[in-house]
């Protein structure tokens, strides 16, 4: 490989990892802000807690978010799961206005209304987490179907999880969008575990790929935890669907050391198998191939520290703003008997 071509690699690779580790550092954040919070990677919990309710982590994904993200453009759509934080942030989503939607604050990205689980940011395209396992694909669908009919030049990605292919709407949405070649990536987020049960234990037949080619939706299967892999064939399975030629599928094979809830410690895990998965954590693979490419090691560690400096920051923002007027309570509702919006 040639000087310019190692350096092009280098930089892209440098741009995956920043993207991880803002969502690594967001993650522990929000985890050690939470009560009994207890960072994956050994930070402590916060004795002032100010995060509430359970958090669903995606500490260990880190890799599927980047790089589907780095393809994404402004215009695009997405749709998440109730582990939305990472594609959030790979999709552009503002830190301080997600870290003060997570602490329930006026300025957060949904008035303090949505919190971690259904947090959405309109303004970069991400319509939404979503806390039922599965609803985003119908809704990733409609709004392919509405791109199409309205001939916007845009795609949707649409992550879920791999429990999420044992639901009926995974089933309705890749065939709607297989017979309607409608513009939509699907991305399976295999992390193996269905909340707390393994999800081989509960699936027949050959995947997720397997599953989608049956109706004619094409899909490639890779190791999540690569984030230059993942970079690659979304940048393939993409071209495909900006061409018109309908939907593709990413199964990107990944592992999250956390339990279901950032409270569950996941005692009905193999610690073994968690303790393989973190030798393979996506980050660390990131790094050390930029250090074989040549790249300083001050270098590198200067982005981790640039993100847990910029979250540390969005942190104390958050601490520090608004909770919303009372009033705001009646504000984002619908008049079902008026059929108006308000």
């Amino acid at each position: 490989m040639d000087d310019a071509k190692i350096l092009a690699r280098c930089e892209r690779l440098e741009t995956l990892l920043r993207t991880m580790a803002r969502i690594r550092a967001f993650e522990d954040a929000a985890e050690v802000a939470s009560p009994g919070g207890v960072s994956a990677f050994g930070q402590t919990a916060d004795t002032q807690a100010t995060v509430r309710g359970p958090l669903h982590l995606s500490t260990g994904q880190e890799a599927v978010a980047a790089g589907v993200g780095l393809h994404l453009r402004p215009a695009d759509l997405l749709t998440s799961t109730h582990r939305g934080h990472g594609h959030t942030i790979a999709k552009g989503g503002d830190l301080r206005r997600m870290m003060a939607e997570l602490h329930g604050r006026a300025s957060g990205c949904n008035g303090g209304k949505g919190g971690s689980m259904h947090i959405a940011d309109f303004a970069v395209g991400m319509l939404g987490a979503n806390g039922v396992v599965a609803a985003g694909l119908p809704i990733a669908v409609g709004a392919a179907q509405a791109l199409k009919l309205q001939r916007r030049d845009a795609v949707v990605a649409c992550f879920f999880g791999d429990g999420a292919t044992n639901r009926g709407p995974f089933l309705e949405a890749l065939n709607w969008a297989r017979v309607y070649a409608l513009p939509v990536l699907f991305v399976c987020e295999d992390n193996q575990w269905s909340a707390t049960t393994a999800t081989a234990t509960l699936s027949a037949g050959a995947g997720v790929a397997a599953r989608a080619e049956a109706l004619g939706v094409e899909a490639h299967a890779l190791d999540g935890n690569d984030v230059e892999a993942v970079a690659d064939a979304a940048a393939a399975l993409l071209a495909g669907v900006r061409s018109g030629a309908g939907p593709r599928l990413l199964h990107a094979l990944t592992y999250r050391v956390k339990g279901h809830v950032s409270v569950d410690t996941a005692p009905y895990r193999d610690p073994a198998e968690v303790e393989r998965a973190r030798e393979r954590d996506p980050l660390a693979l990131a790094e050390r191939r930029l250090l074989e490419l040549g790249t300083p090691p001050a270098r590198v560690e200067a982005i981790r520290a640039g993100a847990a400096a910029e979250v540390a920051e969005a942190v104390r923002e958050a601490r520090a703003a608004p909770w919303p007027d009372a009033t705001a309570a009646y504000t984002d509702v619908q008049d079902v008997g008026a059929g108006r919006w308000h």
